[in-house]
């Protein structure tokens, strides 16, 4: 039962990340590849691979908070609150920096 809590922990963070490219995926060919970038810019295969990596661990971390402050009791409002608005900040960027095309965002 607890590694269903772990998987499901896991598997949020990417959720907002995969909706996130399915709305903006046509905006990387047409606009953001047409950005002057500097020299040492990754190509932009690497954002998968490195955007999975973090959410996988964002999200697991997650579930030792909630473990260990023993679910979502008084102890854990603040730390996984915390965690909440700054992954729900990570997935409003792409469809405020890809969709309204505007890098001051």
């Amino acid at each position: 039962r607890m590694w269903a809590y772990s998987l499901g922990f896991t598997i949020l963070p990417h959720v907002g990340g995969f909706l996130g490219w399915f709305l903006n995926r046509k905006e990387i060919p047409a606009w953001y590849e047409k950005l002057k970038k500097p020299s040492w810019c990754p190509s932009r295969r690497m954002f998968p691979v490195a955007w999975t990596m973090l959410y996988t661990g964002m999200g697991y971390a997650s579930y030792l908070v909630w473990n260990d402050l023993g679910g979502c009791g008084s102890k854990a409002i603040v730390p996984l609150g915390l965690y909440g608005a700054q992954l729900a900040l990570n997935w409003a960027w792409p469809p405020l920096f890809f969709g309204a095309r505007n890098l001051n965002l």
